[in-house]
């Protein structure tokens, strides 16, 4: 029997120096290069969406790239649980 990981999906909203600093690029290359699916998108109030799904170790991975870009600043981020959506492959930059 193989071990499944288990999945999480988790909505965050990130305020500070998070538009036009290259963010959603940024989470869509962690996203890909770690195995995480979702979406990402500025919101009108210049504050930026990211819903992530993957493992624990994943998400984690994810922010942390978030956390060393030079050009990111994150004064605060709050995160909430969401239901796992079981199909989905992919990360998406929404515009």
């Amino acid at each position: 029997m193989l071990f499944q990981r288990k999945k999480l999906r988790k909505h965050f909203r990130f305020y500070g120096e998070v538009q036009a600093v290259g963010f959603r690029f940024t989470a869509a290359a962690a996203a890909e290069e770690y195995g995480a699916t979702g979406w990402v998108k500025n919101e009108a109030d210049e504050s930026v969406s990211i819903e992530l799904q993957g493992s624990e170790k994943q998400l984690r991975r994810v922010l942390d790239a978030l956390n060393q870009n030079d050009y990111i600043r994150i004064d605060r981020m709050e995160s909430e649980p969401l239901a796992v959506i079981p199909k989905e492959r992919k990360f998406e930059i929404k515009f």
